[in-house]
């Protein structure tokens, strides 16, 4: 009952006694931990909860179990003063406690009539003068922008290019697989290091993953990131959930040379107010799943200093927006390359590619020591 008073209330003081050692590591007594009482991006900002964490009156080790403050009333605030987020405001650590169940919807398990993409061949129509999908092997089949965007998120009517578990899938483009993740050459890839870095079971997001399948996720991308600084390249990382069935992370390197990690940044904000977007920078230490739900299409970009660039699709999404700003002149200077299309290279050269990468990453490629 506290606690969900607490969530649905959100006072702007919580004074407590916490009786476990798990609850006092997290809450040192008499020290005030502030949280959130909005998800960012999604709700206009609120004031703050600072918890106040108190001992037992006349505990043995006399710990502090008195604590005296003054509070301003909130008439006497400004609006802006008093949403105000102090620089070490956390999630709120009570929310899933609290939050209404849901039964989630659950996929049936992965079976051996999956498919990959295979990337020699369109996929398989299902009727005269049926559209394409978006998740063609570089990024994007459809035209730059759409005219509207599906209410509902696209759901899998027929063979995915991604799930790894298909008869027909390209094997020479795959340069690892770990447990739930793997990475394969991107097609037409705007260098000969760019990657995509997908699951091997079917899940459409990086807010739609399974913890084990995130974790092994995240450890390859910091395999890729020291990977691409062993060779004095700035890692960046895009995903584009719009228009697609499956995850595709895409890693690209760029010579430190060319830009710095500001500069990058600053081009993919330029070029999004462009096409009518506002990328947003994400707090530090926030991740996608505290902002957006399963299934809200988006676009996310992550630099090497750990920076995140966010944008919250609602309408028209040019589908190649990621590799066109890395293409631009101001990054890698290659704005011939900005589609995938026009890169394709022939099966002797894509695996010529695959076995160089192979063997550069393999000092970096922790699924090699499992």
């Amino acid at each position: 009952l506290a606690l969900t008073l607490g969530f649905s209330r959100t006072p702007r003081f919580k004074l407590g006694v916490l009786r476990r050692s798990s609850q006092r590591r997290l809450f040192p007594v008499g020290v005030a931990v502030c949280h959130r009482n909005h998800r960012v991006l999604l709700e206009g900002a609120r004031h703050v909860t600072r918890f106040i964490a108190l001992a037992p009156v006349g505990n043995a080790a006399k710990r502090k179990y008195l604590y005296a403050f003054t509070v301003a009333p909130m008439c006497h605030l400004e609006p802006a003063e008093l949403v105000r987020q102090p620089p070490d405001v956390t999630e709120n650590p009570f929310a899933k406690a609290t939050a209404p169940s849901s039964q989630a919807t659950v996929q049936g398990e992965e079976t051996a009539q999956q498919f990959f993409f295979d990337l020699a061949r369109p996929p398989p129509s299902h009727g005269r003068d049926r559209k394409r999908r978006s998740d063609g092997p570089g990024g994007g089949h459809m035209p730059a922008h759409d005219a509207k965007l599906p209410r509902k998120p696209p759901q899998q009517t027929g063979p995915c290019w991604f799930c790894l578990a298909s008869p027909d899938v390209e094997k020479h483009l795959v340069v690892s697989i770990g447990t739930h993740v793997y990475v394969a050459l991107a097609k037409g890839g705007l260098a000969r290091d760019h990657v995509l870095v997908a699951p091997v079971a079917h899940h459409a997001s990086t807010v739609d993953l399974p913890e084990e399948a995130a974790v092994e996720m995240r450890s390859y991308l910091d395999a890729l990131r020291r990977f691409h600084s062993a060779r004095r390249q700035r890692c960046v990382v895009f995903e584009r959930n719009y228009r697609s069935m499956h995850l595709q992370l895409q890693v690209v390197g760029v010579p430190e040379q060319r830009c710095s990690t500001d500069e990058i940044k600053e081009v993919f904000v330029q070029q999004g107010a462009e096409n009518q977007m506002e990328l947003l920078e994400l707090p530090e230490r926030s991740e996608l799943k505290q902002i957006v739900e399963p299934g809200t299409p988006y676009f996310y970009a992550e630099f090497d200093n750990g920076e995140k660039l966010f944008q919250r699709i609602k309408s028209r999404f040019p589908l190649q927006f990621g590799r066109e700003v890395l293409a631009s002149e101001a990054i890698l200077n290659m704005p011939d390359r900005g589609d995938w299309r026009a890169c394709k290279s022939s099966r002797e050269e894509e695996e010529g590619i695959a076995k160089e990468f192979r063997k550069d990453f393999q000092p970096f490629d922790f699924s090699l020591l499992e």
